[in-house]
C-alpha cells in the first residue's frame, strides 16, 4: 500500500467502498447525485461465512473514474483501495455508433478486468426518449441493443447487463427502473464484499497459521488484520472491527507470556529494545500514524505497540457508546504493561514507567470527560476511580524518587533524575498545547517544586478518596488514606497522619485483617510517640507486645517500653490505665466447690486461668477482682426457690476467638442476652402473683460501640480510667509472677452475708500501670444462701394406691437450723391414713454435696392423736432422709366426702385440673377416684404447723346395674381395675341392710377372682323375696383384695355401698307381628300388623297415687302413658302413626292393646321394632321428680322420642331431649307457663317381652316370563 494512498483514507475516517465507472463519464456525472443519495437508503442483509450471524448494513460507495492502475496487483492486501465493483455506463441506441466506438471501448474495458482477474462488473444501458427523437432512422429497439451487448459481453451472465429507463424523469416507470437498478447494484456490491473479504480472511488465517515458522513477523501480520478491521469500520461494523484488535491484543499477550516461560519468538527482539520515550497514551487522534509507521517498519517499542493498539480500541468503543469499558480496559492495560516490561526485561529509566502510567491515566480520564457530561461522570465514578487511585500512587512514587516528599527537599541527584524523566516525555502534542489541564502540563508542574507536588498529590488523593466513599468502597478509601498518612509522616506531620491511620485501623479490626492491623498499629505507635501521648502509646505498645505477627525482638521492645514507664515514677498522678485484653486474657474461671452456690460462712475458692500475652515474664504487684453484692430474695431463701431459677455454672469459659493476629475477641464477638426469671410471691402462702424476665447484662447490650470504646476494644487509644474498689468485697492476690502462656491464680471468695456476688472487673497492677478488664463476660456469679428448713414428703413409687401399705419418703433440708438431740416431728394422726409400725427405721444424713455422711435409728412413738418421730442430731445445710409406711383406708359409699360421693355405683370424679402435677395420670384411667390426705406436722424450728399432702388413687372403679326377667330381679356388680397392678379378689358378698326377709342368692361360681390391670370382673346375684319386693334397696358389696402372688395375710377389705329405688316391675309389654290376610308368613314390601299389648302387673303403691297426675274414668283411676314404635336399624317402616297416648287403669292385670301397621323392608329373621313406653304428666301435675342418680341401668335401656311433630301423628311435638321431656312451645317454656311433660320409667319398671324376638320374613314372590323364538 502506498503512503500517498493511505494517508487521506485513514485520516478522514470516512472511507467508502470504491466503485469504478467507465464509459460515458458525462452520463455518469448526470446520475451521480441521485445514485449516491439513494444507494444507502435501504439496508441489505449480509450473510457471512462460517455460520456467523447475518447483519443488516447500509451500503455506500465512493464512485471514481476507471483507471487500470486502480486494479490491485497480485499480492496487494490493501482492502481500503480495492475496487469492489466496476460499472460501464452507456446510453447508446444507434447501431452505427455501437459498432464504431462503443463496442471496442467495452472490449478494452473488459479485457483489462479479465487481465487482472476481476469478475465484479456490470454494464448499465441508460434509455432516454430524447436520444430516440434525434435519430429515428438508425435507431433500433432498445431490446436489440441490449441483446447485442448481452450476446457480445454477457453471454453466460445476462444479469450483468442492466437497463435504466428515463432515470431523470419523475414517472412511475423511472422509479421502477431505479429501484430495480439499485437492488441489483446493492446485491452485486454485497456479493463482492462477501467474496473478497472471505478470500482476505482465508489469506489472513493462512498467514496466522505460519506464526511458528522462522521469519514470521507479528508486525506484518498486524498490518494485515488491521486492514480487515479498517474494512469493518468502513462498513460501520464497529463490533467486528473491535474483535480484530482484541484478537491482535490476545495474540501478542500470549507471545509475551510464552517468552516469560522460556519460549520466545525471534520477532519479539525488536520489542525488547530500551524504551527512549514515555509520553503516555494518545487518544485524541483517530489513528496515531507515527506509531503505526513504527509498527509497520518494525521499530516500535513495547509501549508504542500497546499505546497504538489501545488507542484504536478506545476509538471503536467510543463509537459503540461504551466509554466505561475504556476505563476498565485502560486499568488492565497499564498493569499488564508493567508486567510485560518485566517479563521481556526491557531496559527503561527508573521512574519512566511511572511517568507513562501517570500520563496514560490522566489521558484516559480526559478522553472520557470529553464524551460524557458531568452528571454521567458523577454517576459512573466507580469506573474511573481506579484510574484516579493508580495515578495518585504513581505520582507518589515519582515524588519519593525525585526527593519531593522528604522534609529536606530534593538533592542535586534528585534534580538530575527529574530532568532525565522530563526529557523522555518529549514535546507536548499539538492536541493538548492549548489545554491548561493537560496531563503533560500537570506532570511537568508537579515535578517542578515541592509545593506544586504536594498540591497535585493532595488533590488527586482526596479526589480518589471521595469517589471511593461515594460508591461505598470504604476499604479502598481507607487504603488511599493510609498512603496519605505515610506522606504526612514523611513530611513531619504526625497529627494529620494519625487521623487516617485510626480510620484504617478500625476497618482492619472490624473485618479481621490481622497483618494490616499489626502494620497500622506500628505506624500509630510511631505517631503517638512523636506527639507525646503516653497513655495512648502505652496502650498501643501493649497491643503490639502481645501480637504474634511481630518477631520476638519487636515484641520485647514494646513490652520493655511499658515496663520502663511502670518503674520510672512513683507519683500517683502518673498512673495509667490500660485495657487488659492486650496484656492478658481470661480463659477460664472455676469455683471450688463446683456448684457455685454455698451457704453463708462456707469456704469458696475461685481459680482464674489467664493466658499471658507478653513475650517475657512480668511480676504483678497485685491482681484484684471487684465484686458486686446484691441482696436478693432468692439469696435469702435459697434452695426453697432453687428449681425456679437458673443454677450458676461451676466453670465458666471465656471465648476470645483467634488471637494470633492480635485481634481481641471484643473485635468480633458481641455479648448475647443473659436473661433471668423474676417472680413476685405472696408472703402468706408463697403462691406466685406474677412472673417476668430481666436482662442481667443490660450495661453490655445497650452501650454504644461506635462513638466511644471501652479499654478492651482493640482500636481504643485513650481508655477511660477505671476506679477499683478497695473495700472488703474484693478478690486480691499479691506479687504474682505471670509467665508467657497459661497461668493459674487462686482466690478465696467472701461468703459471709447471704446474697448474690457478681464478678465485675479484673485489674492487674504493674508499678504505675493498671491493666483493667472492665466487664467480665459471660456473667460470673456465685450465690451465698441462708436457707430455711424445709420438709417434703414424696412417694417411693408412683402412684400411691389406697387400701394397700405404701412407702413414703420424708426429706428434711435443715438449712441454717441445727437439729439437736431431742428434736422430734409431731404428726397428727388421721383415721383415713394411719402410719403403720416399723420394726426398724433408719435415717440417712447427707452433706450439701449429696454425699452420705451416716445413718441413725429413728424412734417412733404413736398415740391416739399424734405420732412422734425423734430426729437424730444433724448439722446445718445437711439433708435428713427416712421412710415410713402408711395405709390409706378406702372409704365406703356413704362415708365419702360430698364432692366425691358414690351414687348408685357412679363416681363423681374430680376435674382433671385438680390432679396432682407430679402424678403420671397417663398410666391410670382418668375417671379413677382420687383421694388427697393432708398431714399436719409440727416442727421444732417453727411455731406453725406444716401441711403436707399425699395423693392416693383407689385401684378399683365399681358400678352396679339392675337386671329384670319378667318379675325376677338380678343385681350385677362390675369391679374394674384401673391401676397398673394385678389383684386377687376373694369373699365376694352382697348384702341388704334393712330387709332381712330379702334373699340375695349368689350366682358366682369362683371363690377367688383374678383382676388384671385395666380389666373388669362382673358378679351377679338374684334377688328373692317372700311377700312384696321393697321399692328401695340399700346394698353393700364387700370383697377382700391383695396384689397377685401374696399370701392370705396381705388381703385387705373393700366395700361398696349403693342404693336401688323403684325396682318393682309395673308394666309388661308384649308384641306380635301378624302377616297379611291370606299369608302364612310376612313378606318384604307387604304390610303387616303389629299388635302391642301393655299390661299393668301390680296394684298402685301408696306413694304412686300421689306422685302422678291421675284421672278418673268410670270410677277407675287411670294414668296416661305414651308409646312409641321406632326401628333404628331400618328393617321396618312404620306406616301411619308410630306413637300415641293411652289411658291405663291403675289396677292389676289391666291391659291395653294398640294396632300398628308396619312393613318389613328386607327378608330374613328380622328383630321386632323397638317399643318405648313413657309417663305422660299433664301440665296440672306437680313438677316431676328429678331422676334419681342412683337409678340403675337396665339392659333394654329406653331412648327418648326423636321425631318431629309431623312424624308423631296425634302426639305433641317433643322439644326436649333431656331426662324429663316437656311438650309445648319454646315461648311457653321461656315464660315459665305450666306444660305437659314426658318422664321415662325407672329401669326395671317396664319389661318388654319381645325385646329380643325375631320374625321370619319371606322375600317378595317375583315371576319372570321369558319369550323364546325358535326358527
Amino acid at each position: 500500500m502506498e503512503p500517498q494512498e493511505e494517508k487521506p483514507i485513514i485520516y478522514t475516517m470516512e472511507n467508502k467502498p470504491i466503485v469504478t465507472c467507465a464509459g460515458d463519464q458525462g452520463l455518469f456525472t448526470s446520475l451521480y447525485t441521485p445514485l449516491a443519495q439513494q444507494l444507502p437508503r435501504e439496508p441489505m442483509e449480509w450473510r457471512r461465512t462460517y455460520g456467523r450471524a447475518p447483519k443488516m448494513i447500509h451500503l455506500e460507495a465512493n464512485f471514481v473514474q476507471f483507471k487500470e492502475e486502480l486494479i490491485p496487483k497480485e499480492g496487494n492486501k490493501a482492502l481500503l483501495t480495492f475496487p469492489f465493483l466496476h460499472i460501464y455506463w452507456t446510453d447508446c441506441c444507434d447501431t452505427e455508433a455501437y459498432k464504431g466506438s462503443v463496442k471496442e471501448d467495452m472490449m478494452r474495458w473488459q479485457n483489462s478486468l479479465r487481465a487482472h482477474g476481476s469478475a465484479d462488473w456490470v454494464i448499465v444501458v441508460v434509455e432516454t426518449n430524447d436520444a430516440k427523437k434525434k435519430n429515428k432512422t438508425n435507431i433500433l429497439p432498445r431490446s436489440s441493443i441490449v441483446d447485442k451487448i448481452r450476446n457480445d459481453f454477457c453471454n453466460k451472465q445476462n444479469d450483468r447487463c442492466v437497463v435504466l429507463s428515463d432515470p431523470l424523469k419523475e414517472s412511475s416507470r423511472s422509479q421502477e427502473s431505479w429501484s430495480s437498478f439499485l437492488l441489483k447494484l446493492r446485491t452485486l456490491l454485497l456479493m463482492s464484499f462477501t467474496k473478497n473479504l472471505g478470500r482476505f480472511e482465508d489469506d489472513m488465517r493462512t498467514l496466522r497459521e505460519k506464526r511458528t515458522q522462522p521469519g514470521w513477523s507479528f508486525c506484518e501480520y498486524f498490518m494485515v488484520q488491521e486492514e480487515l478491521a479498517f474494512v469493518f469500520e468502513m462498513l460501520q461494523q464497529f463490533e467486528d472491527a473491535l474483535v480484530q484488535y482484541d484478537e491482535l491484543d490476545a495474540l501478542f499477550t500470549q507471545y509475551v507470556l510464552n517468552f516469560g516461560a522460556g519460549d520466545g519468538a525471534n520477532w519479539l527482539g525488536s520489542f525488547c529494545a530500551p524504551v527512549r520515550s514515555w509520553g503516555g497514551l494518545l487518544l485524541r487522534r483517530p489513528i496515531d500514524m507515527e506509531k503505526r509507521d513504527g509498527i509497520q517498519h518494525g521499530v516500535a517499542s513495547l509501549l508504542d505497540l500497546r499505546s497504538y493498539l489501545f488507542s484504536r480500541q478506545c476509538t471503536l468503543l467510543i463509537f459503540l457508546q461504551r466509554p466505561w469499558e475504556v476505563t476498565q480496559r485502560a486499568l488492565e492495560l497499564l498493569h499488564n504493561c508493567v508486567q510485560e516490561l518485566r517479563l521481556l526485561e526491557v531496559s527503561i529509566l527508573e521512574g519512566a514507567l511511572d511517568c507513562w502510567v501517570f500520563l496514560s491515566c490522566l489521558e484516559v480520564l480526559h478522553r472520557i470527560e470529553g464524551c460524557c457530561d458531568q452528571a454521567q461522570l458523577a454517576d459512573n465514578c466507580s469506573h474511573t476511580v481506579g484510574l484516579w487511585a493508580y495515578a495518585t500512587d504513581k505520582l507518589k512514587s515519582l515524588g519519593e524518587l525525585c526527593g519531593l516528599i522528604s522534609d529536606k527537599g530534593p538533592t542535586s541527584e534528585d534534580l538530575n533524575r527529574t530532568v532525565d524523566l522530563l526529557a523522555g516525555l518529549g514535546d507536548e502534542r499539538p492536541e493538548t498545547v492549548n489545554s491548561l489541564q493537560s496531563p503533560y502540563k500537570k506532570l511537568k508542574e508537579a515535578l517542578s517544586s515541592v509545593e506544586a507536588f504536594e498540591r497535585h498529590y493532595l488533590e488527586l488523593s482526596h479526589a480518589a478518596m471521595e469517589m471511593y466513599r461515594a460508591i461505598g468502597r470504604q476499604r479502598s478509601a481507607r487504603l488511599v488514606g493510609k498512603s496519605l498518612a505515610e506522606f504526612y509522616m514523611r513530611k513531619g506531620a504526625p497529627e494529620r497522619a494519625e487521623v487516617f491511620l485510626q480510620d484504617a485501623l478500625r476497618s482492619y479490626v472490624s473485618e479481621g485483617w490481622s497483618l494490616p492491623v499489626t502494620h497500622t498499629r506500628k505506624q500509630i505507635a510511631e505517631c503517638q510517640k512523636l506527639l507525646g501521648r503516653t497513655g495512648d502509646y502505652l496502650q498501643t505498645s501493649a497491643l503490639l507486645a502481645g501480637d504474634v505477627n511481630l518477631i520476638n525482638e519487636e515484641r520485647k521492645h514494646f513490652c520493655q517500653e511499658i515496663l520502663t514507664f511502670a518503674c520510672k515514677s512513683t507519683n500517683e498522678s502518673m498512673k495509667v490505665t490500660l485495657g487488659m485484653n492486650a496484656f492478658a486474657q481470661l480463659t477460664q474461671l472455676q469455683f471450688l466447690p463446683a456448684m457455685a452456690s454455698v451457704h453463708s460462712g462456707a469456704a469458696l475458692q475461685v481459680e482464674l486461668s489467664l493466658r499471658f500475652l507478653m513475650p517475657v515474664s512480668v511480676c504483678i504487684q497485685q491482681l484484684a477482682a471487684s465484686i458486686h453484692f446484691s441482696l436478693e430474695q432468692v439469696g435469702i431463701h435459697g434452695r426453697s426457690k432453687g428449681p425456679q431459677r437458673q443454677t450458676n455454672p461451676g466453670t465458666v469459659y471465656f471465648s476470645h476467638g483467634n488471637s494470633s493476629g492480635g485481634l481481641p475477641s471484643s473485635a468480633v464477638i458481641h455479648p448475647s442476652l443473659e436473661l433471668d426469671e423474676i417472680q413476685d410471691r405472696s408472703p402468706s402462702d408463697n403462691s406466685i402473683n406474677s412472673t417476668g424476665m430481666v436482662c442481667k447484662n443490660t450495661h453490655l447490650i445497650m452501650r454504644r460501640h461506635d462513638s466511644s470504646s471501652s479499654p478492651d476494644t482493640p482500636n481504643c487509644v485513650s481508655p477511660p480510667a477505671v476506679t477499683m474498689d478497695d473495700g472488703s468485697q474484693m478478690l486480691k492476690v499479691q506479687d504474682v509472677m505471670l509467665e508467657p502462656g497459661n497461668n493459674s491464680i487462686t482466690f478465696t471468695a467472701p461468703s459471709g452475708e447471704p446474697g448474690t456476688y457478681t464478678l465485675r472487673q479484673l485489674c492487674a497492677t504493674v508499678g504505675q500501670v493498671q491493666f483493667v478488664l472492665p466487664h467480665i463476660y459471660p456473667l460470673v456469679q456465685y450465690e451465698v444462701y441462708s436457707q430455711e428448713p424445709e420438709l417434703t414428703v414424696e412417694p417411693l413409687s408412683e402412684p400411691l394406691l389406697a387400701g394397700l401399705p405404701q412407702k413414703v419418703k420424708f426429706t428434711l433440708l435443715t438449712g441454717h437450723y441445727t437439729v439437736k438431740k431431742g428434736d422430734a416431728l409431731q404428726l397428727s394422726n388421721t383415721d383415713t391414713m394411719p402410719i403403720l409400725p416399723f420394726t426398724t427405721c433408719t435415717a440417712s444424713i447427707l452433706n450439701p454435696a449429696a454425699e452420705r455422711m451416716g445413718e441413725s435409728a429413728l424412734s417412733i412413738q404413736s398415740s391416739e392423736k399424734v405420732t412422734s418421730i425423734s430426729l437424730p442430731p444433724t448439722p446445718p445445710y445437711h439433708t435428713l432422709e427416712f421412710q415410713l409406711e402408711v395405709l390409706c383406708i378406702i372409704p365406703s359409699g356413704p362415708d365419702r366426702p360430698a364432692n366425691e360421693r358414690l351414687t348408685n355405683g357412679e363416681i363423681r370424679h374430680r376435674p382433671r385440673s385438680y390432679s396432682h402435677p407430679d402424678t403420671p395420670m397417663t398410666a391410670i384411667d382418668q375417671r379413677a377416684c382420687i383421694l388427697e390426705i393432708v398431714m399436719s406436722i409440727d416442727c421444732p424450728w417453727s411455731i406453725y404447723s406444716t401441711l403436707l399432702a399425699l395423693t392416693f388413687y383407689i385401684p378399683f372403679k365399681t358400678k352396679h346395674s339392675l337386671l329384670s326377667a319378667g318379675n325376677r330381679k338380678y343385681i350385677q356388680v362390675c369391679v374394674q381395675n384401673v391401676s397398673d397392678v394385678s389383684f386377687q379378689l376373694s369373699d365376694l358378698k352382697l348384702s341388704e341392710k334393712h330387709h332381712t326377709s330379702l334373699e340375695l342368692q349368689s350366682l358366682n361360681t369362683k371363690a377367688k377372682q383374678l383382676v388384671c390391670s385395666k380389666q373388669s370382673v362382673f358378679c351377679l346375684w338374684e334377688v328373692r323375696w317372700r311377700a312384696d319386693l321393697p321399692s328401695c334397696l340399700q346394698c353393700v358389696f364387700s370383697a377382700n383384695f391383695s396384689p397377685l402372688q401374696q399370701d392370705i395375710s396381705a388381703f385387705k377389705p373393700f366395700h361398696y355401698q349403693f342404693q336401688l329405688e323403684r325396682v318393682t316391675t309395673l308394666y309388661s309389654v308384649r308384641a306380635e307381628i301378624l302377616p297379611a290376610a291370606g299369608e302364612q308368613h310376612c313378606r318384604s314390601g307387604t304390610l303387616c300388623g303389629l299388635e302391642v299389648c301393655i299390661t299393668r302387673l301390680t296394684e298402685p303403691a301408696e306413694g304412686e297415687i300421689g306422685d302422678e297426675g291421675k284421672a278418673e274414668t268410670d270410677g277407675l283411676r287411670t294414668t296416661k302413658l305414651m308409646y312409641e314404635v321406632a326401628d333404628s336399624s331400618s328393617n321396618w317402616a312404620v306406616c301411619g302413626k308410630s306413637s300415641g297416648m293411652v289411658s291405663m287403669p291403675m289396677s292389676a292385670s289391666a291391659t291395653h292393646k294398640v294396632q300398628i301397621e308396619v312393613m318389613p323392608l328386607f327378608a330374613g329373621h328380622l328383630p321386632f321394632p323397638k317399643i318405648k313406653v313413657l309417663k305422660y304428666l299433664p301440665h296440672t301435675a306437680a313438677p316431676a321428680i328429678q331422676p334419681d342418680p342412683d337409678s340403675c341401668v337396665e339392659n333394654d335401656t329406653l331412648s327418648l322420642l326423636d321425631k318431629s311433630l309431623d312424624d308423631q301423628g296425634d302426639t305433641a311435638s317433643i322439644r326436649s331431649r333431656g331426662s324429663v321431656h316437656s311438650l309445648g312451645s319454646t315461648d311457653q317454656q321461656q315464660r315459665g307457663l305450666p306444660m305437659p311433660r314426658l318422664e321415662p320409667f325407672s329401669p326395671g319398671q317396664v319389661f318388654n317381652h319381645s325385646h329380643a324376638r325375631q320374625v321370619l320374613v319371606l322375600p317378595t314372590a317375583d315371576d319372570h316370563i321369558m319369550e323364546v323364538n325358535a326358527t
